[in-house]
C-alpha cells in the first residue's frame, strides 16, 4: 500500500536505535526525506548510513540534546534551510531514562524524568510547528507507553512523564485540528527493544526469544500480554508509519495502544 511518503520530509527524534529506528526504516522505505535526531554522532551516523543503504539517499542523522531547547531551535533552523522551510512528519520517540521506586526517587530523578521525557517533545514541537504549518500536510506522533495504563511500581517517574506527553498531545490535536496537522500518540507495549534486552539480560533471560520474553514479563510483573511473545520494533515503527502518512487522513487526538493485546480501556 502506498503510504503517499514519497519526498516528504520528517523528522525521527531518537530515531538512532530501538523504535525510533524503526520508525525511521519504515519512513525511509516509502520514499521519506528522513532526518534522525539523537544525541551521540556515532548512532545518528550508524542510523543515516543504514537508511541510505536501504535506499534513501537524503537520509540525515543530526545531533541534538533535545532537553536543551537553544539547540533544538538550531536544529530545525538548519533543517528548515534544507528543506524549503517545510516539514511535514514529526515523530517523538524519545522517553526518560529514569527508574526506580517512589521511595529510591530524588527530587532530581523527577526533574530529570519531566526534562528528558516531557521538555524535549515540548521543545521540538515547538520549533517544528512553523515548519509543518508552512507544508502542505502535515502529521505528529508522539510515544507514551502503556505503563500509563498499567502501572509498574518501578516506573512512576517515567510512566508521570508518559501521562504528560499524552496530555499535551491530545491538547495539540484540538489546537492543530484547525490547520489540519493530526496529532497522535503510540503506546508501545513490551518491545523488544533496548531497554526490555537489558533487563532480560540482567536477569538471565534470553532476549532473542520473543515468547521467553513475555514469560519473564508474566513472572517478574504479572503484565502479560495477550499474545504470547513480546513485540519487535518494526511493529511498532509500521504503525507510527501509517499514522504519520497521507492515508491516515481523519485520525487525530488518539493514544493507539500497540502491545499484544490487553485490557486497556
Amino acid at each position: 500500500m502506498d503510504l503517499g511518503l514519497r519526498d516528504a520530509t520528517a523528522v525521527v527524534v531518537g530515531g538512532g536505535r530501538g523504535m525510533g529506528l524503526a520508525t525511521a526504516r519504515c519512513l525511509a522505505d516509502d520514499g521519506a526525506r528522513v532526518a534522525v535526531v539523537g544525541r551521540t554522532r556515532e548512532a545518528v551516523d550508524r542510523a543515516a548510513t543504514d537508511l541510505r543503504d536501504r535506499g534513501s539517499p537524503e537520509a540525515l542523522g543530526c545531533v541534538a540534546d533535545i532537553s536543551d531547547e537553544a539547540q533544538v531551535r538550531q536544529l530545525f533552523a538548519d533543517l528548515g534551510d534544507r528543506w524549503d522551510g517545510e516539514l511535514n512528519i514529526l515523530v517523538n520517540a524519545v522517553g526518560p531514562s529514569v527508574r526506580g521506586t517512589f521511595d529510591d526517587l530524588s527530587d532530581d530523578d523527577w526533574r530529570r524524568a519531566v526534562d528528558e521525557g516531557v521538555m524535549g517533545m515540548v521543545h521540538c514541537v515547538r520549533a517544528a510547528l512553523p515548519m509543518l504549518r508552512k507544508a502542505q500536510w502535515g502529521r505528529i506522533v508522539n510515544f507514551s507507553a502503556h505503563s500509563t495504563q498499567r502501572q509498574s511500581v518501578i516506573l512512576p517517574a517515567y510512566t508521570a512523564a508518559k501521562s504528560m506527553v499524552t496530555s499535551i498531545s491530545k491538547n495539540l490535536s484540538l489546537l492543530l485540528a484547525r490547520d489540519e496537522i493530526l496529532v497522535n500518540v503510540v503506546s508501545p507495549g513490551s518491545i523488544a527493544s533496548d531497554s526490555l534486552l537489558g533487563w532480560a539480560e540482567s536477569v538471565g533471560v534470553d532476549g532473542s526469544d520473543p515468547y521467553a520474553l513475555m514469560s519473564a514479563i508474566d513472572e517478574h510483573f504479572g503484565h502479560p500480554a495477550h499474545l504470547p511473545r513480546a513485540g519487535f520494533p518494526d511493529e511498532i515503527g509500521s504503525v507510527v508509519a501509517f499514522l504519520v502518512s497521507r492515508r491516515n487522513s481523519y485520525m487525530t487526538g488518539a493514544d493507539i495502544n500497540v502491545d499484544g493485546g490487553s485490557d486497556f480501556t
